[in-house]
């Protein structure tokens, strides 16, 4: 069984906890040293049982703590400083332990941004965010996932009536930078099947969106296009520093504050 921890998912910072019976995975340690550490020690895990740290970018909110594990097993797709680093590049397939992942590029103002898909040989989570598109040729390969983790920013309409920069609003919603919750929505709609249990709506703006609202547009597109989905899908919108689980520990999903059971609504409609 894969089990997962989403400990922070936005601009503040970024990290993520996967595992199975056999090998712990850190994606990210973006926040503060003292937060991270403290999520560590609520579930239960001790720092040297980290197999590898993997890396999606070199952007400040998902390396900012990249000192504190850079004694473990480093993968990357750029050199980072004073690092010792496995170098990853898309679609060259590695293993950590019982976990087989593959490394998808992603299109985003940072070098080499990659996204993850983990495999160990009975489920499959994807974890895409901080990208301005995915690529279509990457849809087979997202298809039929058990759990997903897909960016789903910011909201276009809020993110024009910010008092950002314009050049930065461009910047966000270009190709280089953040899915809005319509392109995140379309995405879901491809690659969700009925293997699909959870998905978790992450990199949410703080400014630029709401909780809600991602979580409305995609639901509501699975639901309009009838997605064939799982009875037990259910949809959550992380919160910046809202832990979301499944496993360690727990013995049911931990979906946080802001889900929805999409699955049940599905198969009422139908």
């Amino acid at each position: 069984m894969l089990e997962y921890a989403l400990l922070a998912s936005g601009s503040k910072g970024n990290c993520c906890m996967i595992r199975d019976d056999q090998t712990l995975i850190m994606i990210d340690c973006g926040s503060t040293k003292k937060y991270l550490v403290n999520q560590l020690h609520e579930l239960g895990i001790r720092m040297e049982e980290i197999d590898a740290l993997l890396i999606t970018h070199d952007h400040s909110d998902h390396i900012a703590q990249l000192r504190a594990f850079s004694d473990r097993y480093v993968y990357s797709p750029v050199e980072l400083p004073d690092t010792e680093t496995f170098h990853v590049q898309p679609l060259q397939i590695f293993t950590v332990g019982s976990l087989r992942i593959t490394p998808v590029a992603l299109s985003h103002d940072a070098l080499n941004t990659t996204g993850y898909i983990f495999e160990n040989g009975q489920e499959k989570l994807v974890y895409i965010t901080d990208t301005g598109y995915v690529n279509s040729r990457y849809m087979p390969l997202l298809h039929n996932a058990d759990y997903i983790i897909l960016e789903s920013n910011h909201d276009v309409g809020m993110l024009m009536q910010t008092r950002r920069p314009q050049y930065l609003k461009a910047r966000i919603c270009g190709d280089d930078g953040h899915l809005c919750n319509e392109d995140c929505a379309a995405i879901l709609t491809k690659i969700v099947t009925p293997k699909t249990k959870h998905i978790i709506l992450a990199h949410i703006s703080q400014e630029a969106n709401t909780r809600e609202r991602a979580l409305q547009v995609s639901s509501q597109r699975l639901l309009e296009e009838r997605v064939p989905v799982n009875e037990q899908l259910i949809v959550s919108a992380a919160g910046q520093f809202e832990r979301i689980q499944r496993g360690f520990g727990n013995e049911e999903m931990d979906p946080g504050s802001v889900s929805r059971s999409v699955g049940l609504e599905s198969h009422t409609q139908y």
